[in-house]
C-alpha cells in the first residue's frame, strides 16, 4: 500500500471550543513522509508543530500539542478524520491556538476530504504492526487501552460514568472505511454539573447547544440552569427531567460512546503511523489515549524499523530455486533462502542459520558465530534481488557492491537463528546504481544494519 495525501486543499472556519474565537484552518497536500503537521500562521515565523505523541502538552478537555511556547489544542477530531481516510501526509495551517470545534464532531472534515479526494503517492505506507498484546492502564480511574494483534485496524470502546443518564455505553468500528457514516457525526458531550468549573477554568467559551450534547443528570433549579446558560452565552432552555439537552436530536442512542471512539482514533493518529491491531478501550480519555500513543512512539524511536512479519507457513514469493535463477551465487556463498515480501521500494528475505554452515568450524570452533561480513553479504544479495526486479529479463543481469557505509553490529547470530532481511531503496535507481538501506533481524531485534551502493550490470 502506498502513502496517501489530499488531492487538493480545503479549509474550514468556526469558533474554537475553549477560546470562542473565529479560527480558520487550511488542510493542504504534503510530500511523502511528512506525516501530520500543524502550522500557526498567526505567529511570527509561522512555527510548525509535528502531530506526534511526544509533543502532547496537555489533555484537559482536548488534546494539546506544543513546540516551545507555541501550542495548538483540540486537534483530535481533525486527526481522526485524516486517519480514517488513510491520509499519511497533510499540512494544516491554522490562524489561532485551537482547531475550530464546528458542530462538535468530525463530520465536516470527512465531507471535505471526500469532496477534494485523495492522491496515492510513490512511497510505501509504514504500518505499526501489533504482534503481541499491548496494554496501558490507569488504576486510579479504571481506564485502560488494550491492543491485540490483528490483520486490520478496528476499535471497541466501552464508557462508564457515575450518571443515571449516561452509565454504560458501547461503540464499535470494525472497518475504518465506515468511520464517516458511523462515527464522524458524533458530537462532543458535557455534563451540566461540569459547566461552571469549566467556565471558571477559562474553558468552553465557544461551547453551545449546537456543538455539544449537554447531559442533565443531577437535580438543579431552573434559575440555576438559566444562570449557567448566561455564563455560556446560550439561550435558556426549560428542563423538567433528566436526559440529553441539545438543539439537534442525538445521531445515535450511543452517540457519547461513538464520540469517545472518535477521540481514541484521533489520539492514536499521534503514533505517526497507521496501526494494524484490535483496539479495546475501556473508559478512555485523552490522557490514557495519548499515554498509549507515547508508549508506541518510544518503541518506534528506539527501533526505526519494525521486524517484518514472518509466517513460515505462508508460501514464499521466491523460493531457493527461483533465487538461483536470478543470482549467480552458489554454495557456500548463496546466503538467501527465500523472499517473503516485496514492494516497489523494499524487499524482505530469509536466511536460516544451521550448525552445518561451512564457516562455523573456523568462526569459532568453540563458539559458532555468523561473521558480520556475511550478514552484510546476505543483505546485499537480498538487495540485488530488489534491483533485479526493476529490469526486464533479470537473469541477464548481475549486481555488484560499490560502497558500504554506516555498518553496525548489535547482537551475535548463532546456529538456530532465523535471519530476516529488510532492504529498501534510499534513492532512485540511476544509471544502474542505487543506494540501499539494509536491516537484519532475529525475532524482533535488529542484529545488524548498513547502507550500501550497488550497481546492476548486464552479463557478457
Amino acid at each position: 500500500m502506498k502513502q496517501i495525501t489530499l488531492s487538493a486543499p480545503f479549509s474550514v472556519q468556526g469558533k474554537g471550543l475553549h477560546t470562542g474565537k473565529v479560527i480558520n484552518a487550511e488542510f493542504l497536500p504534503a510530500e511523502i513522509n511528512t506525516g501530520y503537521k500543524f502550522q500557526r500562521t498567526d505567529i511570527e515565523g509561522e512555527p510548525v508543530i509535528d502531530a506526534l505523541a511526544e509533543n502532547v502538552q496537555s489533555t484537559n478537555r482536548g488534546t494539546v500539542i506544543a513546540k516551545g511556547e507555541v501550542s495548538i489544542s483540540t486537534i483530535e477530531h481533525a486527526m481522526a478524520a485524516l486517519y480514517a481516510a488513510g491520509i499519511d501526509n497533510c499540512l494544516i495551517k491554522i490562524d489561532g491556538p485551537e482547531m475550530p470545534i464546528l458542530d462538535g464532531s468530525a463530520r465536516e472534515f470527512c465531507e471535505k476530504i471526500g469532496n477534494v479526494g485523495l492522491t496515492e503517492q510513490t512511497a510505501d505506507k509504514d504500518f505499526y504492526i501489533v504482534k503481541q498484546k499491548i496494554e496501558v492502564r490507569d488504576e486510579e480511574t479504571g481506564a485502560s487501552i488494550v491492543v491485540l494483534p490483528d490483520n486490520d485496524f478496528s476499535i471497541d470502546v466501552m464508557v462508564n460514568f457515575d450518571s443515571p443518564v449516561l452509565s454504560n455505553q458501547y461503540a464499535s468500528l470494525e472497518r475504518v472505511e465506515d468511520f464517516p457514516a458511523q462515527i464522524a457525526s458524533s458530537r462532543t458531550f458535557v455534563f451540566v454539573r461540569e459547566i461552571e468549573p469549566l467556565v471558571k477554568g477559562n474553558l468552553i467559551k465557544g461551547g453551545d447547544l449546537d456543538n455539544a450534547v449537554v447531559i442533565y443528570d443531577a437535580p438543579m433549579a431552573q434559575p440555576e440552569l438559566d444562570r449557567l446558560a448566561d455564563l455560556m452565552g446560550v439561550h435558556h432552555k426549560n428542563v423538567t427531567e433528566f436526559g440529553f439537552i441539545q438543539d439537534k436530536p442525538l445521531v445515535a442512542e450511543n452517540e457519547p460512546a461513538r464520540h469517545k471512539l472518535m477521540d481514541v482514533m484521533g489520539d492514536l493518529a499521534l503514533i505517526g503511523r497507521p496501526l494494524k491491531g484490535k483496539v479495546i478501550a475501556t473508559r478512555p480519555g485523552h490522557s490514557i489515549n495519548t499515554t498509549f500513543s507515547k508508549k508506541i512512539r518510544k518503541e518506534i524511536k528506539r527501533q526505526d524499523v519494525q521486524a517484518p512479519v514472518y509466517d513460515p507457513n505462508k508460501e514464499p514469493l521466491m523460493d531457493n530455486n527461483q533465487i538461483r535463477e536470478l543470482l549467480p551465487h552458489r554454495y557456500p556463498m548463496l546466503l538467501v533462502d527465500k523472499i517473503i515480501e516485496k514492494g516497489d521500494n523494499y524487499i524482505v528475505g530469509v536466511k536460516n542459520i544451521t550448525a552445518n554452515e561451512p564457516f562455523f568450524p573456523g568462526h569459532f570452533p568453540q563458539e559458532p558465530v555468523l561473521p558480520g561480513v556475511l550478514q552484510i553479504e546476505a543483505m546485499a544479495q537480498t538487495g540485488g534481488l530488489l534491483v533485479l526486479s526493476t529490469v526486464d529479463d533479470p537473469a541477464r543481469y548481475s549486481t555488484y557492491f560499490m560502497k558500504i557505509d554506516n555498518v553496525k553490529f548489535r547482537q551475535k547470530v548463532v546456529p538456530g537463528d532465523t535471519l530476516i532481511f529488510h532492504v529498501s531503496f534510499m534513492t532512485e535507481l540511476r544509471r544502474g546504481c542505487a543506494m540501499m538501506k539494509g536491516y537484519a533481524f532475529v525475532g524482533e531485534k535488529i542484529v545488524s544494519e548498513c547502507e550500501f551502493m550497488a550497481q546492476i550490470i548486464k552479463n557478457k
